[in-house]
């Protein structure tokens, strides 16, 4: 399962909207990379892919790829709004260590 706050629900959804062209849903995937090793990564999607793990939550269609998915497991997924940083933040309880920056981490 994976979790969505409101705030990041809204950000999601208003990105959706604001697409130049149609969305079935949003990627999330684990790539090579970062701070820690591994970076989290999400984008807009036309298309699904035939082994894609897919997970409706508040309408929002998440599409995850079977290598990522035992590493997004029980992830919430929160979007911050500061006068110092905005964007999408991770909690991952799959993560041995997380950079300071959260936007990677080692499993």
């Amino acid at each position: 399962m994976i979790h969505l706050t409101p705030a990041a629900k809204k950000a999601v959804q208003r990105f959706i909207h604001g697409s130049e062209k149609p969305v079935i849903g949003l990627r999330l995937l684990i790539s090579g990379g970062g701070c820690s090793g591994l970076q989290y990564g999400m984008r807009l999607e036309d298309t699904r892919e035939e082994d894609d793990w897919e997970l409706e939550v508040d309408g929002i269609k998440l599409l995850v790829d079977p290598a990522s998915h035992p590493l997004l497991d029980n992830v919430t997924i929160d979007f911050i709004e500061t006068l110092t940083h905005t964007g999408f933040k991770f909690d991952n309880p799959n993560a041995s260590a997380q950079c300071s920056c959260g936007q990677s981490f080692s499993a």
